[in-house]
């Protein structure tokens, strides 16, 4: 079989495997004296299904980089570990019996095995897992210092329930669709109940204003700051009809006060009891009861049909003393702003559906539009709006916040989307929150020099069915008793997978320290991380949380940075070959351990990379990975006889003859691998291996260079050949090529030669060669001999590089 005559991946690829193993050719070494490159990818959640084949687009990304850099004189930092706590492990636990501890080591085994079968150069030494005690001991030393600063408190708060979900458990906003779990479609109620909570809210400002200082794509940055959603307006105060109660709303456009022609409040409001009449009373509780179920999200979906119902009290509009209905309605929450909001539904199509369904006056006060037909939410003059008739938008709008101070009727006000961070989970796999609750109302930390506080190993997760975590049923574990003979409770709720995920790259850095998340010095050397590549599905949260964490490790002065990532790019995704989302469901799943077993892993990396922009979504095409295993085999031909020896064509002697394709192609490989555009530099090393089959002789300096070039896609081949070269060591730390920048202009150029304007002959000259010595060579040129024979030469007209004419008769 020609296989084993030509290259076998199947022996190559095991073979350099075990040598990066066994000499540690990736171990990061600390030095001063080289630049660094941290390159990062986002780690992954160890599930059961194990790798698929999106995973290794992200990391062969990386890892091009990182292979490359060390080739470039860096010392490079590129890491991997286990993102390991979860509920699916929980859940599977529950169904089998098994516990999630075994489960989740099994799975980081399976995983481990399939990412080094990929030939990626990680520095296996810095491994670390969310759920190792060494490793959460400093997850938990980090709540330690959030809860002393005065940012992780406990609260009664309104959480997405649900009971059924696992005997009973808290669902974040996102994890709740149509009101009910994503997982597995429980009903959801919203429901209060005590939670840790961290307060994100004291850094909004610079969680907005830092993303100045970091290189990420824009469309992440807008993200983040409407995620965040930093508005500046105004807080109003409406007084209630015959009562001294005041509710107070925040909007961004004061100078529609005069519109304003009803107010709503969340059916969660605390004055809503005070306000409901008796008539109103049965319709407001029943229309309560109808809200619970549903998600913040649904709640506020522009798309649903406007639910409320009247109070049966007015307030009163400050700037004009008009009396004005109170409403309930679903799309406000209590969450945002103060849980109340004025409505304008001349100029807000929310509020106008609303007014129109419910007949609530409508006031035009900006000119423009027909109020028939819709809302007018553009420009124009103030109208019916009394000292403010005539102005434009921004005049208006400071005019009444005057107004509003000088009748102690409002202020401008800052306001946030965000809400604080709901950081506790009634699960039992998670790092437990290191607080004790005593008998007598105090709330104290477990010292430091306690920590870890370890997640007791039990048989028995399931749920306590009170609505706190599986913890509660442990009773040996839960009550404790100090020296006095205090009793206390340990807290039962375990920290959400967001927490290990915050701060994982600081101990990337420094892996092993007792003593402190990370040495100062290391954390200076290394930070921060020069790539960060990842799905664009963590790019509100997982990066909102790290960085939140990150800001706040810099204020008490253990990290020496501002921000963590300085680049961030996101991985499209690979998608099934019917163009959908890669799913068990669908049966378009790919697993790469099939790929590398037929292909190996070269081929799977060679391919990833040259389906499309890294960042673009792509479907997999099985044509695609035979096209990339040909080429891969292409090359091998080149460079290697049918005996796996050098051919003879590869020759120490230059002709010059590839000096222009060459540096040509170092320049662009190069180039586009800095700016990760590495399916133009596939195609561009194609071009070169195509001339080189042309050329009678390959010399050796320009062949070890193609090999270089390749060697961070394709590193396993790059490494055979290169040995097959005579190399001993291995390709990974030899020099980067370079090109020569005058070898990249051509030194000749073709001129073509005509008779009486029609084309005859064509020459190769010297580049910018004189008029006359352009003349002379036409002349002599055979062809051209031939068709001025018994002519009689008229004139010669010469545009240098380019054409000679030759007029004759």
């Amino acid at each position: 079989m020609e296989e084993n005559m030509a290259y076998n991946h199947k022996e190559i690829e095991p073979k350099w495997q075990r040598y990066w193993q066994k000499h540690e050719t990736f171990k990061t070494v600390e030095s001063e004296q080289k630049p660094k490159y941290y390159a990062l990818d986002m780690f992954p959640y160890p599930s059961g299904q194990g790798l698929h084949v999106g995973h290794p687009e992200g990391y062969t990304a990386t890892d091009i980089m990182s292979r490359m850099k060390r080739m470039q004189g860096y010392k490079v930092l590129h890491p991997m570990g286990w993102d390991a706590f979860g509920l699916p492990a929980e859940q599977y636990a529950m169904k089998t019996g098994n516990n999630p501890k075994d489960f989740t080591a099994h799975n980081i085994k399976n995983f481990k095995r399939q990412i080094q079968s990929l030939g990626f150069s990680y520095d296996w030494s810095r491994e670390v897992n969310t759920t190792d005690p060494e490793y959460y001991k400093w997850t938990q030393w980090i709540f330690e210092q959030l809860y002393k600063k005065g940012l992780a408190y406990e609260k009664e708060t309104l959480v997405n329930w649900a009971p059924d979900l696992m005997g009973g458990t808290v669902v974040a906003n996102e994890e709740v669709v149509n009101g009910k779990t994503e997982r597995g479609g429980f009903p959801v109620y919203r429901k209060p109940m005590k939670q840790w909570i961290l307060k994100i809210t004291a850094y909004a400002d610079r969680l907005i204003d830092d993303l100045d200082l970091v290189d990420w794509p824009d469309s992440i940055k807008e993200m983040q700051k409407n995620w965040i959603g930093r508005s500046i307006g105004a807080s109003v105060f409406f007084d209630v009809e015959d009562s001294d109660q005041k509710i107070e709303i925040f909007t961004t456009r004061a100078d529609t006060l005069y519109g304003a022609t009803y107010l709503v409040i969340s059916p969660e409001h605390p004055l809503v009891d005070q306000l409901t009449t008796l008539e109103s009373k049965a319709a407001v509780e029943e229309y309560k009861q109808a809200v619970a179920t549903k998600s913040d999200l649904e709640r506020t979906d522009l798309n649903k049909d406007k639910t409320g119902v009247f109070t049966g009290s007015y307030a009163v509009n400050p700037v004009n003393g008009k009396k004005i209905p109170i409403w309930i309605a679903d799309y406000v929450l209590a969450s945002y702003g103060t849980g109340a909001v004025m409505a304008v539904p001349a100029h807000d199509p929310r509020d106008y559906e609303f007014a129109r369904k419910f007949k609530i006056d409508i006031v035009p006060v900006i000119g423009g539009g027909n109020l028939d037909e819709e809302a007018y939410t553009g420009d124009g003059p103030h109208i019916n709006s009394g000292f403010l008739d005539g102005l434009n938008k921004q005049e208006a709008i400071d005019k009444m916040l005057d107004w509003l101070e000088e009748h102690g009727a409002g202020h401008k006000k800052v306001n946030y989307r965000l809400r604080d961070w709901v950081f506790s989970r009634q699960r039992y796999w998670g790092e437990p929150i290191p607080v004790i609750h005593w008998e007598d109302g105090e709330t104290t930390l477990v010292p430091e020099d306690e920590l870890p506080l370890r997640l007791p190993a039990t048989d028995n997760i399931k749920p306590s069915g009170t609505g706190e975590s599986p913890l509660a049923n442990l009773e040996d574990w839960l009550n404790v008793v100090d020296e006095n003979g205090r009793k206390g409770r340990r807290e039962t709720n375990t920290m959400p997978q967001w927490a290990g995920s915050s701060w994982y790259f600081l101990r990337y850095v420094d892996p092993k320290n007792q003593n402190k998340i990370a040495d100062e010095d290391l954390l200076k050397e290394w930070l921060p991380v020069d790539l960060y590549v990842g799905g664009a599905e963590h790019a509100v949260l997982h990066l909102l949380y790290a960085r939140f964490w990150h800001k706040v490790l810099y204020d008490l002065g253990v990290v020496p940075t501002k921000e963590p990532f300085q680049k961030l790019v996101n991985q499209g995704m690979i998608l099934g070959s019917n163009h959908e989302k890669m799913s068990k469901s669908k049966g378009n799943v790919v697993n790469p351990d099939d790929i590398v077993e037929r292909f190996g892993a070269d081929t799977l990396r060679l391919y990833e990379m040259f389906m499309g922009p890294l960042t673009e979504s792509v479907a997999w095409s099985e044509e695609g990975l035979n096209g990339s295993r040909k080429w891969i085999e292409r090359v091998w031909r080149l460079m290697i006889d049918d005996n796996n020896h050098l051919r003879d064509r590869i020759t120490m002697i230059n002709d010059h003859k590839l000096d222009l394709i060459y540096n040509q192609t170092v320049k662009k490989v190069t180039e586009d691998y800095e700016n990760m555009r590495f399916n133009t530099a596939i195609s561009q090393m194609m071009v070169f291996v195509n001339e080189a089959y042309k050329a009678d002789a390959l010399p050796m300096v320009y062949m070890e260079g193609l090999v270089k070039l390749l060697s961070p896609i394709v590193p396993h081949v790059a490494e055979e050949i290169w040995q097959i070269m005579g190399h001993e060591e291995t390709i990974t730390y030899e020099a980067w090529p370079t090109y020569d920048e005058s070898k990249l202009v051509q030194d000749t150029v073709q001129v073509i030669l005509q008779v009486n304007g029609k084309v005859r002959s064509k020459v190769e000259v010297e580049k910018d060669l004189d008029q006359a010595e352009l003349e002379k060579i036409a002349l002599a040129d055979e062809r051209i001999q031939q068709w001025t024979a018994e002519k009689d030469i008229k004139k010669v007209i010469v545009i240098p590089n380019k054409i000679v004419n030759i007029v004759a008769k």
